[in-house]
């Protein structure tokens, strides 16, 4: 624990320490309220899972958009060093794959909301982009080559179409509850499994 100066006050990297946390702590408030609530949820629904008051999430984020992007890179980020972790701690690497699958369709969630937090600013949204596939390409790669090369999945499926594939049937949600799309990804890595046709 942090020991307070003679003055009583709290040395500067110790603030820091304590910001940085705070910080992170929002960001996942506000990643779990936009997976259960859309983008759009009230910023008193993020505040009260936070345990912080509303003027604290505005003084870290003046705008929607500016926490939106925040909780987007931060997700990007999160998923991008959860793909390696995963590998190490499972069985085997089909099973990391699914778990860093059902990680990518959270962030996913959150990612279609991103245009409309971003009103005109296109070149923002195509910034972000690039920064996602740059960050994320990579680690799908690795988890399929690790699952090939177990002989857990069939080869062929390249990263870039797998990813693309779960973001088409995650933009189809919608608040609809007859649709889940999860089931639908689910189907998806299944299929991964099965020996291609001869």
């Amino acid at each position: 624990m942090p020991t307070a100066s003679p003055s009583g006050e709290v040395p500067a990297r110790s603030k820091r320490a304590d910001a940085r946390r705070n910080h992170q702590t929002l960001l996942d408030a506000a990643a779990a309220v936009f997976v259960s609530s859309g983008v759009d949820a009230p910023i008193r629904e993020i505040a009260a899972r936070a345990g912080v008051g509303m003027g604290t999430i505005y003084r870290h984020f003046p705008t929607r958009a500016d926490l939106v992007v925040a909780v987007y890179r931060h997700q990007v980020e999160a998923c991008a060093e959860a793909g390696p972790t995963l590998l190490a701690d499972a069985d085997s690497p089909y099973p990391a794959l699914c778990r860093w699958v059902d990680l990518f369709v959270d962030f996913l969630v959150t990612k279609h909301g991103l245009a409309n937090a971003l009103h005109s600013d296109s070149s923002g949204f195509e910034a972000l982009h690039s920064y996602f596939l740059d960050r994320l390409v990579p680690v799908c790669t690795q988890l399929l080559d690790a699952a090939v090369a177990a002989g857990e999945i069939a080869p062929g499926t390249h990263a870039y179409e797998l990813m693309r594939g779960i973001g088409n049937l995650c933009i189809g949600r919608d608040g609809d509850p007859r649709y889940d799309p999860r089931r639908l990804v689910g189907l998806l890595l299944r299929g991964l499994r099965q020996a291609p046709a001869s």
